[in-house]
């Protein structure tokens, strides 16, 4: 007779990365028997995955915690056995040690590099209060570690090419809880790629904290590029569109902008991100670049890709942020144009040079800059969108909608795209006329139904 399984409900915070590496945890436990839930009630094992970007994302955790200590009570009384709690992700790496002492029903905390390790270090949670703390730095162990046969429920995945950053932005905690740059092997990538493709994904999103400084090694021993590893995946069949995530301006080389104009399979949306329009916040930030120097390199872009549409990251308030250095930020949003962006209040991030900074700008300062700066880019996003009522996109449909016969797809430009009578295709990439805008997706008509 087969052992019952056992129920894994994780809770993913943040990035796309957290989501890649959610997934994967879910593929190292399913071998042990686990199956995942939806809910945390009644679970065996409950994983929070953590990110350390947001504000006040310790906090968040710690509340998840006691609530899910009141669930393993309340499963204990019922005599369904113990729940084992892991905290995984950015927060265990920054601050393991701490919620070990905090918040001691946690049995496992467990660094974004260490999660291959998860099977041992479970069973020595079951077995005894044995190490509760796995946070070391072997990126290329955890990868190795880890098989290219991934479980994917649809047409599009994510694939973590790179991981770490050296840049230091002064505002941000990535290297201290990812670690310092580092590429995998494109062999590896090629791998784990095609076996995606061969269980129907068309779409692949290639994660990295700066994922267009890779340098994985190629088939001839040498340093490899971005740009020539989008082309090496645009010819394993069935791989039909290529995204990547997240750009620093300084990593945009020459070829990574001829991949756009050249490569079929190079969507056109990226991601940007420049965090401030002024010179003097965005030396304080330690972004290595100047507005000018972004407007340069945007102008460059899009001479080559004159249809891409860019997305950004913003910060306001960061310290010593005055009404001017706010008014350059709106200046250059204004000047080149956003289809969408991820805007964000200064928080600091203990241990970041930015913490100790003088001259924080006031919460409320920081409220009334957002909500203008928000409302800017929801005008451009609208816009944006706009220009797109009447155009025949390429739409990828990946899942049903919510009315009968209705399915859910992607633009090339990322937004969700509703069709009627379209769920039969689900998996492929069809011709749609956009017909409709909505707050945060598009109406399209098969052109069947259009030309009818």
């Amino acid at each position: 007779m087969n052992a019952p399984l056992k129920k894994l409900h994780i809770k993913t915070y943040g990035c796309q990365m957290n989501v890649y590496d959610s997934e994967r945890m879910i593929d190292i436990l399913r071998p042990l028997g686990y199956e995942v839930s939806d809910v945390a009630d009644g679970a065996d094992l409950v994983l929070l995955n953590t990110c350390h970007i947001r504000e006040k994302a310790a906090e968040k955790v710690y509340s998840e915690i006691g609530r899910l200590k009141e669930l393993r009570g309340e499963k204990e009384a019922r005599g369904e056995g113990r729940m084992t709690i892991a905290v995984a992700g950015c927060v265990a790496q920054a601050e393991g040690i701490e919620i070990m002492h905090r918040a001691p029903a946690v049995d496992l905390v467990i660094g974004p590099q260490a999660y291959h390790q998860l099977p041992e270090l479970i069973a020595r949670t079951h077995r005894a209060k044995g190490e509760r703390l796995a946070a070391d730095f072997a990126p290329e162990a955890k990868f190795d570690a880890l098989t290219s046969d991934r479980t994917v429920t649809g047409p599009t995945a994510f694939l973590t090419v790179q991981e770490g950053c050296d840049k230091f932005c002064t505002f941000c905690v990535v290297p201290y809880t990812r670690g310092a740059e580092w590429s995998r092997p494109v062999a590896a990538i090629l791998d784990e790629a095609q076996a995606l493709a061969a269980k129907g994904v068309r779409e692949l999103t290639l994660l990295g904290q700066n994922v267009n400084a890779f340098n994985g090694v190629g088939s001839d021993g040498q340093p490899s590029t971005l740009a020539k590893l989008m082309y090496a995946l645009a010819d394993i069949p069935g791989i039909d569109r290529l995204r990547y995530t997240t750009s620093h301006p300084n990593d945009m080389g020459d070829d990574l902008i001829a991949a756009h104009r050249d490569l079929g399979a190079a969507m056109p949306y990226l991601h940007l991100p420049v965090q401030s329009g002024s010179d003097k916040i965005l030396r304080a930030m330690n972004r290595k670049h100047g507005r000018q120097a972004y407007f340069d390199l945007v102008a460059r872009i899009k001479a080559a890709r004159p249809d891409l549409a860019l997305s950004g990251d913003f910060i306001v308030g960061f310290p010593g942020e005055t009404d001017k250095d706010f008014e350059d930020t709106l200046d250059l949003v204004r000047q080149v144009g956003y289809a969408s962006a991820f805007t964000f209040k200064y928080s600091p991030r203990p241990g970041t040079p930015a913490a100790s900074m003088p001259n924080q700008v006031p919460e409320a300062v920081m409220d009334e800059r957002l909500q203008t700066l928000n409302a800017l880019i929801i005008e451009q996003q609208q816009a944006f969108k706009a220009t797109l009522v009447g155009k025949t996109l390429d739409i990828l449909f990946e899942k049903p909608g919510r009315r009968d016969n209705q399915a859910i797809g992607r633009s090339p430009y990322l937004q969700s795209v509703y069709v009627e009578d379209a769920r039969h295709l689900i998996g492929q990439i069809v011709p749609v006329r956009i017909v409709a805008v909505g707050n945060n997706s598009l109406q399209g008509a098969l052109l069947e139904t259009v030309s009818a």
